[in-house]
């Protein structure tokens, strides 16, 4: 039985791309002092008696490089969604417009700047645990497989196998971090 033991990387693969996925959405909901649709992904709105992400009561749009405006199509939900813009701790100030929440996106001072790389640091560290406890659980599969009867060289293969992945995906993530933070830096 030991001799049929295959680690299941493509698992392990998956699992590690989806830590790296929710990483990138993580930093594009990051400011950057230019405007982006996607700062706004994280904003949930209360309507009809449910959270509802922002662009599903409203069209997000980027008229201009420092511009995002919201068309909200539920006239009664537009200070719901004014209101859920205000706490969502952007650190923009809707101005509203009828049926329309324009957001100009301000110049970032050096002291946001660093908050906003400290919390680039805190999404990359949470990617690094997410991609640490795939790991420790291919370790414990192999373990378990030593357990049945696996051999030592086999089982210093797949943990060899499942740390290159680790290291790859890693690096993956300390890539990711420093390019983040250079765009945050930058004047």
């Amino acid at each position: 039985m030991s001799d049929d033991f295959i680690l299941d990387t493509d698992d392990l693969t998956r699992r590690m791309e989806g830590a790296i996925a929710n990483l990138r959405t993580e930093f594009a909901s990051l400011r950057t002092g230019r405007a982006s649709a996607s700062m706004l992904e994280p904003v949930q709105v209360e309507a009809y008696g449910q959270m509802t992400p922002i662009n599903q009561v409203g069209t997000v749009n980027v008229p201009e490089a420092r511009m995002v405006t919201v068309n909200v199509w539920d006239k009664s939900l537009v200070n719901k969604v004014d209101k859920a813009i205000r706490e969502s701790g952007l650190g923009i100030n809707p101005q509203m417009n009828g049926t329309i929440i324009m957001l100009p996106i301000p110049e970032l001072n050096e002291e946001r700047r660093r908050e906003l790389g400290k919390v680039a640091g805190t999404y990359a560290e949470n990617a690094r645990v997410s991609i640490r406890n795939v790991r420790r659980d291919g370790m414990d599969r192999i373990k378990k497989a030593k357990a049945d009867g696996l051999s030592e060289d086999d089982q210093k293969f797949w943990e060899q196998e499942v740390q290159e992945m680790t290291d790859k995906y890693i690096k993956q993530v300390d890539e990711a971090l420093e390019h983040k933070q250079s765009e945050i830096m930058q004047v």
